[in-house]
């Protein structure tokens, strides 16, 4: 019988330590591990040494693929160590602590509506858990880009959610449907804004509530515009619709523009728009006859406005005319009764009479109170001349506490036909000021579709440079049944 002579080491490397290791090297140098009989390097299943023959059981929830579903836990499989010793119950960490098997190496899924990216090689000595509850997974070697759609699927030690930001659901950690209260972006569509109107995702400004405002009331709508200049939206309106003693229908529209070289003025018009038309809720329905109401709105809605000016403290530091002058703004409004249509205005804010089959001539109901207007009205200047020249819109009345004297004007007309009143600020008219440009402007079935209609006007003020804000309000007007004569 030949004795048995050591066998050569196979690697080059220490299989303890991966130090290096020089041609008949017995034991290594740094680690001491017996290198008499070293296994052949593994290839594609688990290293055995020569003539050994070991029973691998097959993992629970294997699907043929090759892969087992569950990986064996250490204890589960007997075998003893490098040492003759028997494996341990419990893994261990690579600083040889023990481990509870629920806290096993790989760190848990984390959750994800999209797929999950995992990095890294597998756990030591094949090890992985899922603190989270799903099942541990084995891998036969390192999988750098993993793709999976559950917690226990795919491999490696690490598992990274990878959601698209961009995708509804995922931004930033936040969800996508907001928390009672809160608003979306309207830039990315899915950070919320903070209480300092910032997106929390994208840090977009976001727009003003009274940037872009639009109310549609059964027969009125309004929409109101910043524009494309101004900073900020000094426009303001209020459409409602209430009822007469005799139960007939009243619909109101109130149109109110800022006076800019005042303070404050989105707050006026503002004041000015709900004062006048809680006082129209308030009076029509104890029978107050219509004319009558809107005067008494309009001076309503001065006393609002007045009362600003007294208010301490009110005015911001930055207003460079904080000290100069008291808000300001102008007021037009309609309201429609029955075969009766009121306007009442102070101001250059303006009321449109269209007859819906523009077989009538369209018509102006209100006169500016403009300096250009009193050139014409006092036969100093043709119209226009006084339009042409630029101190053509300084205005002349106003709702403020610095106005030189209150007179507001009222009107009443009965149309012998439907038709269509469009309410507004000169940010519209100074783009459609004839009343023949403010019927070609308006679609055809405005009485039918009151919010089409004012986005239409609005819209076009916008194409047309937008240099003001721009506030509109389309209050439709059908004759009664019985006929009415005209006035």
């Amino acid at each position: 019988m030949t004795p048995q002579m050591p066998q050569q080491a196979a690697w080059s490397k220490c299989p303890g330590c991966e130090e290096p290791l020089e041609s008949g090297d017995l034991f290594c140098g740094a680690c001491g591990y017996d290198l008499s009989a070293v296994p052949e390097p593994p290839r594609d299943g688990p290293a055995v040494a020569a003539g050994a023959h070991v029973h691998w059981p097959e993992a629970p929830g294997a699907d043929g693929s090759g892969r087992p579903g569950t990986l064996q836990q250490p204890g589960e499989v007997p075998g003893t160590d490098s040492g003759g010793r028997e494996l341990p119950a419990t893994p261990v960490r690579f600083d040889g602590s023990d481990i509870a098997p629920a806290a096993a190496t790989a760190r848990p899924a984390v959750q994800g509506a999209g797929t999950a990216a995992r990095f890294g090689p597998a756990a030591p000595g094949g090890a992985a858990s899922a603190a989270s509850g799903a099942s541990p997974a084995a891998d036969p070697g390192p999988a750098p880009h993993s793709y999976g759609s559950g917690s226990g699927s795919g491999s490696g030690d690490f598992e990274l959610a990878a959601p698209d930001p961009r995708a509804a659901g995922h931004c930033g950690g936040h969800s996508a449907a907001p928390p009672p209260g809160a608003k979306l972006c309207v830039a990315c569509r899915a950070g919320h804004v903070d209480h300092d109107g910032y997106c929390e995702n994208c840090g977009h400004a976001q727009p003003r509530e009274r940037d872009h405002m639009e109310q549609e009331l059964g027969s009125v709508a309004a929409v109101s515009d910043r524009g494309l200049r101004h900073h900020r939206n000094e426009d303001s309106f209020a459409v409602s619709s209430t009822a007469m003693p005799d139960g007939s229908p009243a619909v109101i529209a109130i149109v109110c523009d800022g006076v800019s070289s005042a303070t404050r003025p989105d707050d006026a018009s503002s004041a000015a728009a709900g004062s006048a038309n809680d006082h129209l809720l308030a009076s029509l329905p104890r029978g107050t006859h219509p004319q009558q109401a809107m005067h008494e709105a309009i001076l309503a809605a001065a006393s609002a406005v007045n009362s600003l000016a007294a208010e301490p403290g009110a005015a911001m530091e930055h207003d460079p005319h904080r000290h100069q002058n008291a808000p300001a703004c102008t007021l037009v409004g309609a309201v429609v009764v029955g075969e009766l249509l009121v306007v009442g205005w102070v101001g250059d804010s303006r009321a449109y009479w269209v007859p819906d089959d523009r077989s009538g001539p369209p018509a102006r109901l209100t006169e500016d109170d403009s300096w250009a207007a009193q050139m014409v009205s006092a036969g100093l200047m043709s119209e226009a001349e006084a339009y042409a020249d630029e101190r053509a819109h300084a205005i002349t009345g106003w709702l403020g506490a610095d106005a030189y004297e209150l007179e507001p004007h009222t009107a009443a007309f009965k149309p012998d036909r439907p038709g269509v009143v469009v309410v507004c600020t000169d940010g519209l008219w100074n783009y459609a000021e004839a009343p023949e440009e403010m019927a070609q402007v308006l679609p055809p079935d405005a009485a039918g579709r009151p919010l089409h209609g004012a986005q239409v006007l609005v819209g076009h003020a916008l194409d047309g440079g937008g240099h003001d804000n721009v506030t509109v309000a389309v209050l439709p007007f059908a004759v009664p049944r019985q006929g009415a004569g005209s006035a």
